[in-house]
């Protein structure tokens, strides 16, 4: 191993969240020692929340004792820990992960996204300066590359312009932590992860956004006028050009805008997190990107999406024809509900992975597609738990 040893200590933020909660698992099946800094809510103490995620992730009864936990507040001076419990913690370290961030891409929610996003990576990196760690590892995305087409490289982003305030300060979180860690002589690690769906093999998750989303308002719409069409003749749905077809389906006159050569750049958390570890034992520091090389196209979802939730009439339409024509009142409905998305639907961005590449080659690990036969156990997943977070009934919130 390359920087990390076999029995080192990490300290963890956004542990409760999706990809957190995968690497806070792993480490400890991997007989890490981890620290997960956490808060607690008005149902569930901060161990009570770490407990549970890791009780959803399989770690065994041993692995979630050997968990500890601090109650802390990644946006507070201190990480909001007592100055005496922060430098005893600070003393043991080996390693830090930082997987919390707010990933909202709303601009009216900016002030929150800045906090979590920069002001929480300012805490951090002053926590990380003091104490002994000798690697920061930190979670970032392929998309803060901004608005750009052609290859984005494994390196710094230089001159950016963004397509949302998610983007934005993640880009700047990057810039921060080179900075602060070259200064404490840190070894600075950087993950981008394009955009990152259930299991390959079971379909579990509990984060059902991004990916998700077209699928989601898809069935919505299908409930939604399927009842109509049944309880109520059908008013609202011939309003909208909706109707059921001779073979069962149910017709929905939607196009959906797309770009020539574009589309989702979409990996499993399976291979995420097999790629995240062999570059976390093998990498030597820098940036490295874990994406698909293939991007896929809406084409071929929009297909996936008919066959499996019965629907015909969603058609592709090139993104300038779209922008010309006049969109019927369903069209505007799907655009509202997908109009965060659209950047990344029509992306035409490709990542370099000349850092990342070898060491998953050495390893074997390659990206599963997602073929029809992942996108159907992907999809009975969210449809089996109604599209919800499945922890003993209850939302965990973001790290």
């Amino acid at each position: 191993m390359k920087g990390v040893g076999k029995a080192d200590h990490f300290f963890l933020t956004g542990g409760t969240g999706f990809l957190g909660s995968h690497i806070g698992a792993e480490l400890l099946r991997r007989g890490h020692e981890v620290t997960f800094i956490a808060r607690g809510d008005r149902h569930l103490s901060a161990a009570e929340r770490i407990d549970r995620i890791l009780r959803w992730q399989g770690a065994s009864p041993d692995d979630r004792r050997r968990a500890r936990v601090v109650v802390g507040e990644l946006t507070a001076p201190g990480l909001g820990m007592e100055a005496e419990q922060r430098r005893t913690l600070q003393g043991t370290i080996d390693q830090i992960v930082h997987c919390a961030s707010d990933t909202s891409f709303v601009e009216r929610q900016r002030e929150q996204v800045t906090a979590a996003n920069i002001d929480g990576m300012r805490n951090l990196l002053d926590f990380a300066a003091g104490s002994g760690c000798q690697g920061l590892h930190h979670l970032s995305t392929a998309y803060v590359a901004g608005r750009r087409s052609g290859l984005c490289r494994e390196e710094l982003v230089r001159d950016p312009a963004f397509y949302n305030v998610y983007e934005e300060t993640k880009c700047a979180g990057e810039r921060l932590a080179w900075e602060s860690c070259r200064a404490a002589g840190i070894r600075l690690t950087i993950y981008r992860p394009s955009i990152v769906y259930g299991h390959s093999r079971t379909g579990r998750t509990f984060r059902f956004n991004a990916f998700y989303y077209p699928a989601r308002v898809a069935h919505m719409l299908k409930k939604l006028y399927e009842t109509d069409i049944r309880d109520r003749g059908g008013v609202r749905a011939k309003e909208m050009g909706v109707r059921i077809e001779r073979d069962g389906s149910l017709y929905l006159p939607v196009r959906i805008a797309v770009q020539d050569g574009g589309g989702l750049n979409l990996i499993p958390v399976d291979y995420f997190l097999a790629a995240f570890f062999a570059i976390l034992e093998e990498g030597e520091g820098g940036i490295y990107h874990i994406v698909n090389e293939r991007a896929k196209g809406i084409e071929e979802l929009m297909g996936y999406i008919g066959a499996w939730f019965g629907l015909s009439g969603l058609r592709p339409c090139p993104s300038a024809a779209y922008e010309r024509s006049s969109r019927n009142a369903l069209e505007i409905l799907v655009d509202e509900y997908l109009e965060a998305y659209g950047p990344y639907m029509r992306d035409t961005r490709a990542f370099d992975t000349a850092r990342a590449g070898p060491i998953l080659e050495r390893r074997g690990i390659g990206c599963p597609e997602l073929d029809y036969a992942v996108f159907s156990r992907c999809m009975a997943y969210a449809v089996r738990v109604d599209w919800r977070v499945n922890l003993d009934g209850q939302s965990p919130r973001s790290g």
